[in-house]
C-alpha cells in the first residue's frame, strides 16, 4: 500500500492551485480590497459577505464562522475529502504526479472513497456517450431530435444512453479496476440475484455535476413502454450525491450567474438544455426534487445577494407547476435577491415552447416578469368570492401571514398596500396594519429573538494565550485592542514594516489573550525580522492549536485599515501599542507605591520610585519622538 505522500509535493500542490479559482468554483467573489477577495461563506448561512480570500497568501478565512485555512482546507472542508484525498484531486487537476513515501507512486492505491466514486462516475459518463452511437440507441437520438438537440447538443450536455441488458456497464467497470463493493455505493449498479445489476437500463442518460464540475450522479429518462419504472430515475443517495443539494446545469450555469446576478429554475433536463441552447445561460434545475433551502444555499453564494440579483421560476402552469411555485415562496424569504414567476402561453415549458415558437420565444421567459409573492398572493386570493365581505375577509385571513412573512419593512408594506388592491379593500390602512401586527405577532412567538452571532474572538480563557475555554468576547470597540491586532496584521503580513522592534514586544504588551498568543507564535516561528519566504506557513504552524490558528490565518487575511501601509503607520502602531503598555506599567507601581507608603522599606521603596522615574520618562519620549524612541 503507498504510504503519506511526499511534503515537498503537497507543497508544490498547494502553491501550483490558485486558491482563488477554486473557491471560485463554488461562489462567487469580489474585491474586497487590499489585493483580497470577499464572497458569501459556504459553511454557514449569511446576508452579507463575511468570507474572504487572499490570493497573495493563499488563505481564506470567514470573520463569521470563523472557518479558514489554505486551498486544501478548503477542499477538504467543502467536499468532506480527506487529506490525502484532496490532494490527490488537486495534483490532478494542476498536472503534478504525486510521490508517497512508502513503495513510490502509484496511483491505484490510497485513493479516496470520493475519489473513487466520483472516477467511476467519469467512466460510466464516457460509456453511456459511446453507446448512444449504438444501433440500440436509435429510440434515445430520436427522442431528442423531436425535441429539437442535435448531436453537437447532445455532446455539449454529455447526453448517453444505457444499453437495455442487465449488466452492460457494471461488466465495463469492472474491467476497469472497480469493486462491486464500489458499484453498490456509486449507485450505479444495484443488487440482483446473481450479483450486481445495472441500476440504469435502456434509458436515456444525463449527467449530474456538482459546483465544482464533477459528476456525482445520473438522471435517466424512460424511452420504451415495456420499462416498468418511473419517466424519472435518478440516481439514489449516495456518499457523493444528495439531491437536496445539487442543481442540474449548475457547472455550465454558475459563472453565467455570477456574471449577471440572474438564475432562471426550470423542471427537467430538457428545459435546462432548451433554455441553454436558446441564449438563457443561467438556467438549472432540480434533480428530481422540490427547491428547497440547500438549493438557495448554492445559488445565493452565486449571486452574491447584491440588490440587482434576480431569480425566475419558469414552473409549468398545471396545477402540479402552480404547487411548486408555492413550495418555492415557502423559501423566497432566505434570497435577498427579487424572485419572480414565469409561465409560459398555454402552460408549456421552455423545452416545448422552444419547438413551437424557437429561441427567442424562450429568452423572452426567462425575462422577470410576475414577482413569485404576487404569484403566490393571486392564487390564494382566487379560491375566494371577492365579491362578498364574507370572501375577501377570509382572503385576507389566508394571504396576510403570508406579506408578513416579509422581512424587509419597506417592501412588507409595498407589498401589503398591494395586496388591498388584489382584495378590493378600500381601507389600504386596515390592510397594512393587520400585516404589521401579525409580523410582530410571529417575531414575538419566536420568543428567543435572532440567533446569538459567533463572536470571532471567543474561544480564549482570559488566564491563558494559549487556552481555549469560552472566555468572554474580545470588545473590538476598544481602542486597545484594535491597535493592538493592526500590529499583529503588519507583523503577520508586512513584517518588514514592524521589524525589528516587533521582535523586541513581549507577549504581556497584548491586553487580549488571543493576540498574546500570536504574538507568542510570531516569536516561535523565529520572528518577524528577517521573515523568509514561508514566514507565514511558520507562524501558522507554531500555533499551539486549531484555535490559534484559525486566528493567525483571519489576521493574515484581514484588510489593514490605512489607506497608505507605511513605514509611518507601522510606527504608529508600535508606538500606541507600547505607551500603553507602559502605562498600564506606571498604574501597577504606582499602586505598589501607595501600598508600601512611608513607612516601607526605604531600598524598596527606592527601587520602585526609580522605575517609575523611569517609565515616566520613557512614556513622555514616546510621546515627543514616536517611533523613534523604541
Amino acid at each position: 500500500m503507498a504510504g503519506r505522500i511526499n511534503d515537498d509535493d503537497v507543497k508544490a500542490v498547494r502553491d501550483a492551485v490558485p486558491i482563488d479559482a477554486v473557491v471560485s468554483e463554488y461562489l462567487q467573489l469580489r474585491n474586497a480590497g487590499g489585493g483580497n477577495l470577499k464572497g458569501l461563506c459556504p459553511f454557514h448561512d449569511e446576508k452579507s459577505p463575511s468570507f474572504q480570500v487572499s490570493p497573495s497568501k493563499g488563505l481564506f478565512h470567514c470573520f463569521g464562522c470563523q472557518e479558514g485555512g489554505d486551498t486544501i482546507a478548503f477542499v477538504m472542508k467543502i467536499d468532506h475529502l480527506s487529506f490525502s484525498e484532496t490532494v490527490e484531486r488537486l495534483a490532478a487537476k494542476a498536472g503534478i504526479t504525486l510521490r508517497y513515501e512508502e513503495g513510490g507512486y502509484n496511483p491505484g492505491h490510497q485513493r479516496g472513497e470520493r475519489i473513487r466514486l466520483v472516477e467511476a462516475h467519469k467512466v460510466a459518463a464516457q460509456f453511456y456517450i459511446d453507446q448512444l452511437d449504438s444501433p440500440e440507441a436509435e429510440i434515445g437520438r430520436k427522442f431528442l431530435a423531436e425535441r429539437g438537440f442535435d448531436q453537437a447538443a447532445a455532446a455539449h450536455f454529455g447526453v448517453g444512453y444505457s444499453p437495455a441488458g442487465w449488466d452492460h456497464l457494471t461488466r465495463y467497470l469492472r474491467g476497469k479496476g472497480f469493486s462491486d463493493k464500489e458499484l453498490i455505493l456509486s449507485g450505479l449498479s444495484q443488487d440482483g440475484r446473481r450479483g450486481p445489476i445495472d441500476r440504469f437500463r435502456g434509458r436515456l442518460m444525463w449527467p449530474i455535476k456538482d459546483v465544482g464540475g464533477e459528476i456525482v450522479g445520473f438522471g435517466a429518462r424512460k424511452l420504451r413502454d415495456d420499462d416498468n419504472g418511473p419517466k424519472y430515475l435518478n440516481t439514489p443517495e449516495t456518499p457523493i450525491y444528495k439531491k437536496s443539494q445539487v442543481l442540474y446545469g449548475i457547472d455550465l450555469a454558475k459563472k453565467d450567474i455570477a456574471k449577471v446576478s440572474r438564475a432562471v429554475v426550470v423542471e427537467g433536463y430538457t428545459d435546462v438544455m432548451a433554455c441553454h441552447l436558446a441564449g438563457v445561460t443561467t438556467a438549472i434545475a432540480t434533480c428530481g426534487t422540490a427547491f428547497g433551502g440547500d438549493h438557495i444555499k448554492i445559488l445565493r453564494r452565486l449571486l452574491m445577494d447584491n440588490g440587482s440579483a434576480r431569480v425566475i421560476f419558469t414552473f409549468d402552469g398545471d396545477a402540479a407547476g402552480q404547487k411548486a411555485a408555492l413550495r418555492a415562496f415557502e423559501d423566497d424569504q432566505k434570497f435577498a435577491a427579487e424572485t419572480y414567476i414565469a409561465i409560459a402561453p398555454d402552460g408549456m415549458d421552455p423545452c416545448d415552447l422552444r419547438l413551437a415558437k424557437g429561441d427567442a420565444a424562450v429568452a423572452e421567459l426567462a425575462e422577470p416578469r410576475t414577482p413569485l409573492f404576487e404569484f403566490a398572493l393571486r392564487q390564494i386570493v382566487k379560491r375566494y368570492d371577492l365579491e362578498t365581505p364574507a370572501g375577501r375577509a377570509g382572503a385576507l385571513d389566508e394571504a396576510a401571514p403570508v406579506v408578513a412573512r416579509i422581512k424587509n419593512i419597506g417592501a412588507q408594506h409595498e407589498v401589503a398596500v398591494q395586496l388591498a388592491g388584489m382584495l378590493g379593500i378600500l381601507d389600504t390602512q386596515f390592510v397594512v396594519k393587520r400585516v404589521a401586527q401579525l409580523a410582530r405577532w410571529a417575531r414575538d412567538r419566536g420568543g428567543k429573538g435572532p440567533a446569538q452571532q459567533q463572536n470571532p474572538q471567543r474561544g480564549y480563557d482570559t488566564a491563558s494565550p494559549a487556552a481555549v475555554s469560552s472566555g468572554p468576547a474580545l470588545n473590538l470597540r476598544s481602542p486597545a485592542h484594535r491597535t493592538e491586532r493592526e500590529l499583529l496584521k503588519l507583523a503577520i503580513q508586512r513584517p518588514e514594516l514592524v521589524s525589528p522592534a516587533f521582535d523586541a514586544y513581549g507577549a504581556d504588551e497584548f491586553t487580549a489573550p488571543p493576540y498574546a498568543a500570536v504574538r507568542q507564535c510570531v516569536q516561535d516561528a523565529g520572528g518577524a525580522t528577517g521573515a523568509p519566504s514561508d514566514y507565514l506557513d511558520t507562524v501558522r504552524e507554531a500555533a499551539p492549536n486549531d484555535t490559534v490558528r484559525a486566528l493567525v490565518t483571519e489576521l493574515a487575511v484581514e484588510t489593514i485599515f490605512a489607506k497608505n501601509v507605511d513605514e509611518a503607520y507601522a510606527g504608529d502602531q508600535l508606538v500606541t501599542v507600547r505607551l500603553r503598555a507602559v502605562d498600564r506599567r506606571i498604574r501597577d507601581v504606582q499602586g505598589t507605591l501607595a501600598r508600601l507608603g512611608a513607612q516601607g522599606d526605604p531600598e524598596q521603596l527606592a527601587a520602585v520610585q526609580n522605575e517609575l522615574w523611569v517609565l515616566t520618562q520613557y512614556g513622555q519620549s514616546l510621546r515627543n519622538n514616536g517611533a523613534d524612541a523604541l
